[in-house]
């Protein structure tokens, strides 16, 4: 006979034998395999009825060697998930279609990533093309009749025919040799191999697709981040970022264009000679916003906002007075406010600019936040948002202010499990009587009174920043997990404290920055809890740069050991065999042989007579950005030197190690580099 237990009295068992569990097993410090469980939330879109949410959520298969991203959709209050994809294949670029039944997504279930759509209440997924080659980036026309994508082809190629052909040649072949007649000819981890980026539409239920772009020249151009084209609301118009530049290796004029969505004569509406990307339409149809750079080949410029009057042509500046550079950019329904992303001393708030310019507010303060989407009634605004003791989660807030609501807790299990340490943050006085700002990270088990061993961490870019958001490649948690300090200084040249702040370190590269690091080192050691005796620093691309820098100046031994992942060594070999030459043309005013001071003043190869410190060396192979010549050279005069020296190279890794398996031996690595100089065990 079952007995009856009263529902209140069920809930409160539960919740007790879930206390008693949770204090029976203590909180621990974090390991790599407790980073690989936690789900990799991103891309939340809410449905144009305002009734749901889909999103991706990644999960970690280390033994596969990859993550397996799937998609989910949820009420948009909260609630329960329901996932409506599942591997071995992954999801991305969710898109809901006009009526809020149906999803579009990206998959490479059937081995080329394709557009497919589901239902949103579930399913089997509906191949919707079948095109030669990989598709991403799948976007729905409000008429719900044509869906969006982008693909690489043969520019000389006038049809699908040729292109199918050409890449099956190609993937046939047994020559595998490149040949490039101009620069640019590889980027990033791949060579171009004679392809373009092209945008294309094609119906929504399937059929030929044409390509809206033709032409030599990449539409949209290459972005570590964010769309760049959209469509009008009434479904006949394309907008998109282009770059016509001959010399695209010294040009970073990306321009807006316009194009019919039946085809024709692509319209150029930008005019800044820097970078303008991601447009967006706004709902009424009247507007088209953009983000413009002004300056010529820095792409590191402030982003302003550009609003484009389409009955008139007319331009407007909307946040020429205000010292923040935008990253992200939703509408409002009344197409009234912008919703923006941007650095801001240490976090990526969301603020809010209306049609009147120069009157940003802020609307969510803390947090690393993105992945902006608004509610069709313009009441709610739905994103993610991070911290450096917590991976991304969904959040809500009010478009009028207030507390934002966490929605999901997809790693709340595995948190729970966790011990983090500490985050504080501090301010001191850099190079120039300049206020610099650093994140502190303890120990996950720091007690008072005790002395540890400190690692700084130094920051890529070099415009870049730390922020209060997680990181699966450089985790501050799991640096600090072994009994370490973690410090992270934005010296001169990070983003988030004013243009100005950030332009001071072009041309200056171990001037400022290197004063402003060493002072905020000497401020960590100031409060007491430090063994100025044990302390270490490491840092990738600028960050190995600096490291490189660090060891041609660590005459005092301040610094007892060095990991310099992906680092700048010869200013001069870098020029010659980097892709963007943007790039070092204008952090150096120009090229090493016309203007061959600052590469000399500033290289870290002119001074190997002083490496004395235990360096590890990491690179990968396919890193175009900083070339893997940069890390063999350094290894081999630290070498020659007889340092202490070793070398971690990955043959099938870029500027970032992003494999999981590749991933731990980084970490195991990195963690036995300086528990051998550093001794974080024997902490007194």
């Amino acid at each position: 006979m079952r007995r009856y237990v009263p529902s209140g009295l069920v809930r409160a068992l539960v919740a007790w034998s879930v206390t008693l569990g949770v204090a029976l097993a203590a909180p621990r410090p974090m390991t790599f395999d407790d980073q690989m469980k936690f789900r990799r939330l991103s891309t939340v879109v809410v449905s144009p009825d305002g009734q749901y949410l889909a999103y991706t959520q990644g999960v970690t298969d280390k033994a596969a060697n990859r993550v397996q991203y799937d998609l989910w959709v949820m009420p948009a209050g909260g609630g329960a998930a329901r996932q409506l994809t599942s591997g071995p294949r992954s999801a991305a670029d969710p898109c809901w279609s006009p009526d809020s039944q149906t999803i579009a997504f990206v998959s490479n279930r059937d081995g080329k990533a394709q557009i497919w759509t589901v239902r949103r209440d579930g399913g089997e997924p509906r191949k919707v093309t079948d095109f030669f080659t990989n598709v991403s980036g799948v976007l729905w026309t409000a008429d719900g009749r044509h869906l969006i994508f982008v693909a690489e082809v043969y520019p000389e190629c006038p049809d699908e025919d040729c292109n199918r052909r050409r890449y099956a040649a190609a993937e046939a072949s047994k020559v595998k040799a490149q040949m490039a007649d101009r620069l640019l000819y590889r980027h990033w981890d791949s060579f171009k191999e004679g392809r373009r980026t092209h945008i294309f539409v094609v119906p929504a239920e399937g059929g030929a697709a044409k390509d809206l772009t033709p032409g030599d020249y990449d539409a949209p151009p290459f972005s570590l981040g964010g769309r760049d084209y959209d469509v009008s609301p009434d479904g006949r118009e394309l907008a998109f970022a282009r770059n016509t530049d001959r010399d695209e290796a010294i040009s970073t004029n990306n321009d807006i264009f316009i194009v019919p969505l039946g085809g024709g004569e692509p319209k150029r509406i930008s005019t800044s000679p820097g970078s303008d990307t991601h447009p967006r339409y706004s709902p009424d149809g009247k507007y088209l916003v953009w983000l413009s750079q002004e300056r010529a080949m820095f792409e590191s410029d402030k982003k302003q906002v550009i609003l484009y009057e389409r009955a008139t042509g007319r331009l407007r500046r909307l946040s020429d007075k205000v010292d923040i550079s935008f990253d992200e950019l939703a509408w409002s329904p009344d197409s009234q406010t912008l919703f923006l992303t941007g650095d801001q001393r240490g976090q990526v708030p969301i603020f809010t600019l209306t049609l009147a310019g120069n009157d940003v507010r802020t609307l969510v303060e803390q947090g690393q936040n993105g992945n902006l989407s608004v509610a069709p009634d313009g009441k709610t605004l739905y994103f993610t948002q991070s911290t450096l003791t917590r991976p991304n989660d969904i959040f809500s807030v009010a478009t009028t202010g207030g507390a934002p609501k966490q929605l999901t807790q997809v790693n709340e299990a595995f948190l729970q499990e966790i011990a983090f340490g500490k985050v504080e943050e501090t301010w001191f006085t850099g190079a120039d009587e300049t206020r610099i700002h650093a994140f502190i990270v303890k120990p996950p088990q720091f007690t008072e009174g005790k002395k540890y061993p400190m690692i700084l961490l130094i920051h890529g870019g070099p415009q870049g920043a730390w922020s209060n958001g997680w990181s699966f490649r450089w985790n501050a948690q799991l640096f600090a997990a072994p009994g370490y300090v973690v410090v992270m200084v934005n010296p001169r040249g990070s983003t988030g404290y004013g243009q100005r702040f950030t332009d001071e370190i072009s041309g200056d590269w171990g001037g400022k920055v290197y004063v402003d690091l060493l002072k905020g080192v000497e401020h960590v050691i100031g409060l007491g809890y430090v063994d100025a005796d044990r302390i270490g620093a490491a840092g990738g691309s600028y960050g190995g740069y600096m490291v490189n820098w660090m060891l041609g100046h660590n005459t005092d031994k301040r610094f007892k050991a060095f990991v310099s992942h992906a680092g700048v060594y010869n200013l001069t070999s870098m020029y010659g065999a980097t892709e963007e030459l943007w790039f070092t043309e204008w952090e150096f005013k120009g090229n090493p042989w016309d203007n061959p001071e600052l590469y000399e003043k500033w290289s870290p190869h002119r001074l190997a007579k002083n490496f004395a410190t235990p360096t590890l060396v990491i690179h990968g192979e396919l890193d175009y950005r900083v070339p893997i010549g940069e890390g063999l050279q350094l290894f081999t005069a630290l070498q020659r030197r007889g340092v202490p020296s070793r070398l971690l190279y990955f043959p099938d890794e870029g500027h970032w190690i992003l494999k999981p398996q590749n991933s731990e031996l980084w970490y195991k690595t990195v963690h036995e580099w300086f528990a051998t100089y550093l001794k974080p065990e024997t902490v007194q």
